[in-house]
């Protein structure tokens, strides 16, 4: 199995043993909803601001070989930008 396989079957895993202990009126996770809220609110923010940065920025090997030929082609200027 790959990497992706087994973190999608221990993401699934983990998501049924919850789901039981919620049906038998065990909490799993004692937070409360203001909490989860704003954990919740916190988790959204970190994701979206990583993958806005990542994807509009060249970051990795194959990005800055990207901008290189951009930049070769006077599609954007030396400093990045237009």
């Amino acid at each position: 199995m790959d990497k992706g396989t087994v973190i999608r079957t221990a993401a699934l895993l983990l998501a049924l043993v919850n789901q039981c202990l919620v049906m038998f009126g065990k909490s799993p996770l004692p937070i409360d909803s203001e909490m989860l809220e704003q954990v919740m609110s916190f988790l959204f923010l970190v994701v979206t601001s990583i993958s806005a940065w990542y994807k509009n920025n060249y970051v990795t090997k194959t990005g800055m070989k990207q901008k290189e030929v951009i930049q070769e082609k006077g599609l954007i200027g030396k400093n990045g930008g237009n």
